[in-house]
């Protein structure tokens, strides 16, 4: 499965971006999707999840009330909206595609596959 990031960009506090990740997988309906992000000198921490049908969706604490994770399977493809950006969400955004159970906390250990990754650079 090849996964490609795309949507990222240079923004400033409280704009948007509409991340997206074209997964090859015929198959792409049965993946748990996920978004990760690793910020300048940190270790890669984990965003939100989506289940296979896009019922069940996972935020961290950090992004919650502000992000969304979606997909559609008609088009392979897994979005991420990002809302109110701060400097704090600088970071290179990756999407993995997986297969469950997922156990909070431990998100990665489900993942397959990962994309190239997208830089999100947010200016004050």
């Amino acid at each position: 499965v090849q996964l490609q990031a795309s949507g990222g960009g240079l923004v400033q506090a409280g704009d948007s971006l509409r991340l997206s990740c074209a997964a090859s997988a015929r198959t792409f309906s049965s993946y748990v999707m996920g978004w990760f992000r690793q910020a300048p000198g940190k270790e890669r921490e984990f965003v939100a999840r989506i289940s296979e049908s896009g019922i069940i969706r996972y935020y961290a604490d950090s992004v919650k009330g502000r992000f969304t994770v979606s997909r559609d399977n008609a088009k392979n493809t897994v979005y991420l909206q990002v809302n109110v950006l701060t400097p704090e969400d600088t970071a290179v955004c990756y999407c993995a595609a997986g297969t469950g159970p997922v156990i909070v906390g431990h998100e990665a250990d489900v993942m397959l596959y990962w994309g190239k990754g997208t830089l999100v650079t947010v200016s004050s």
